[in-house]
C-alpha cells in the first residue's frame, strides 16, 4: 500500500552546478527525505536510482549544471531533470562491452518507470519519468 499524501501536489526543486558530481548523492538525499511520508519504501529507491542516472546524464554531457523539480500528487510521483545546453535529444542504446558501466541510465529509466520522455526547450531540455502508485505487478 502506498503512503502517497491527499490532496494538491507537493514540490521538491534542486539546481545542481555543472561540476558539482557529489550533488547526486545530495540529490538522492533530498527525494528519499520529500518522499519519506509520501512513498512506499521500494518506489523510493527506484525513483532515487532513476534520478541519480538523470541528474549524472545531465552533469557529465552539459556545462551548465541541471535543476531537479520533483512534483508528488496523489497516485502519482514525476522527476524533471532539465540541463541548460541545446543539443540532442537523448536516447537509450543497448550498450556493447567496451562500454564498461556507461550507457545504462536510460535503459534503467525505460524499464524502471511507468512512462518517460524528453521536452525539449527554448534553452536546454527536460528529461522526466513518472511512476505510479498501485500499480499492478
Amino acid at each position: 500500500m502506498t503512503k502517497r499524501q491527499k490532496g494538491p501536489s507537493v514540490q521538491l526543486h534542486r539546481r545542481l552546478g555543472h561540476t558539482d558530481l557529489p550533488a547526486v548523492g545530495e540529490a538522492r538525499c533530498a527525494l528519499r527525505e520529500f518522499l519519506r511520508h509520501r512513498s512506499d519504501p521500494e518506489e523510493t529507491d527506484t525513483a532515487e536510482l532513476l534520478l541519480s542516472e538523470l541528474v549524472t546524464n545531465a552533469l557529465i554531457h552539459t556545462r551548465n549544471g541541471a535543476a531537479i523539480t520533483v512534483t508528488s500528487a496523489p497516485g502519482r510521483l514525476r522527476v524533471e531533470v532539465r540541463d541548460f545546453v541545446a543539443g540532442q535529444e537523448p536516447a537509450p542504446y543497448v550498450p556493447n562491452a567496451d562500454d564498461g558501466t556507461h550507457g545504462r541510465g536510460l535503459l534503467l529509466v525505460q524499464s524502471l518507470a511507468d512512462s518517460w520522455g524528453v521536452m525539449t526547450q527554448a534553452l536546454g531540455k527536460v528529461v522526466w519519468f513518472e511512476l505510479t502508485a498501485g500499480k499492478p505487478a
